[in-house]
């Protein structure tokens, strides 16, 4: 793993479970073609800046890449979920 991989991965621990999700919900509503993106997106998380948002995203897209390209592996749900279903 490259070390600005790393080190990007490392700053999202200042990104709290509240603004994470303020985050998503921006992002599903300023998609690529809204003027001002990373703006707006900063403005509905509050207390980011622009670049820190498009950072984040940066972050965000790199991670899925990592998955989907199966260097991450996926959880075993199923150990964790057959306990809560005993039907």
């Amino acid at each position: 793993m490259s070390s600005s991989y790393q080190a990007s991965r490392n700053s999202r621990s200042s990104w709290s479970p509240r603004e994470n999700k303020l985050f998503e919900k921006a992002l599903a509503l300023y998609d690529k073609e809204t003027p001002d993106r990373w703006q707006n997106i900063a403005k509905a998380v509050g207390g980011k800046s622009a670049e820190e948002v498009k950072r984040h995203y940066e972050v965000l897209i790199e991670d899925v890449k990592h998955i989907e390209s199966g260097r991450v592996p996926f959880p075993d749900y199923k150990s964790a979920g057959s306990r809560g279903n005993a039907n």
